[in-house]
C-alpha cells in the first residue's frame, strides 16, 4: 500500500523537489524581483509632470527559441507611448512550430538612454499572457510571463527603425531576437 504524501490531496498532482513545477517557480520569483528593482530604479528618474503622447506603431520580425520547440519566426505589431525617458509599448507577438502556437499580448515599459542623436539604447521589462495552444490535441492553456529586455533604436528621416533581444519567463521560457520600424504618429 502507497500512503498518500501528507500534503496531497485527492487531484492534486505533486511533483517531487526540483522538478519543473519547483524551477518554474524559482525562475518567476527571481524575474518578479528583477521586474521590480527595474521599476525602482525608473521611477527614480520619473517625474510626474511627465504625460505619455502616441509616438507612433509598427512591427517586429524575428527570430524566437521557445523552450522544448524549435526555433521559429515571430511576428509582432505594437504600439508606442513616448513619456521621454520612459516609454509604454503595448504589443501583440505570434509564433507557431511544431504543432504548439503562441499569442501573446504585452505591455513593456522600456527606458531611453537618449544621448541627443544617433543609435538609442533601450532596456525595459514587461509582463504579458501567453495564449498557448497544441493544435494536436487541440488543447490550450494561459500563462502569465514576465519580458526583459534590451535594444537598439535607428532614427531614419520619419521612422525610426530598432533591433532587440527579449527573455521571457512563462510556463514555456522563450529567447527571441526581433527587427523592425515604428511609424510615426501625428
Amino acid at each position: 500500500m502507497n500512503p498518500r504524501p501528507p500534503d496531497a490531496s485527492p487531484g492534486r498532482s505533486i511533483m517531487g523537489r526540483g522538478g519543473k513545477e519547483d524551477t518554474m517557480t524559482k525562475r518567476m520569483k527571481l524575474f518578479i524581483v528583477v521586474a521590480l528593482a527595474s521599476s525602482v530604479m525608473l521611477a527614480g528618474s520619473w517625474s510626474a509632470s511627465h504625460a505619455f503622447g502616441f509616438a507612433g506603431a509598427g512591427g517586429k520580425l524575428g527570430y524566437s527559441s521557445p523552450e522544448e520547440f524549435d526555433g521559429t519566426a515571430e511576428v509582432a505589431a505594437h504600439a508606442e507611448f513616448a513619456g521621454a525617458p520612459l516609454h509604454l509599448q503595448p504589443n501583440v507577438m505570434y509564433w507557431n512550430v511544431d504543432h504548439m502556437r503562441d499569442l501573446s499580448p504585452n505591455l513593456d515599459v522600456t527606458y531611453q538612454f537618449d544621448r541627443g542623436s544617433g543609435v538609442t539604447p533601450y532596456l525595459g521589462t514587461g509582463m504579458g499572457l501567453h495564449f498557448m495552444n497544441d493544435s494536436r490535441t487541440d488543447r490550450g492553456s494561459t500563462n502569465v510571463g514576465m519580458n526583459v529586455i534590451g535594444g537598439l533604436k535607428f532614427p531614419a528621416t520619419s521612422n525610426q527603425f530598432f533591433v532587440e533581444g527579449r527573455y521571457t519567463a512563462s510556463d514555456v521560457t522563450q529567447i527571441a531576437l526581433m527587427g523592425g520600424v515604428t511609424f510615426p504618429g501625428r
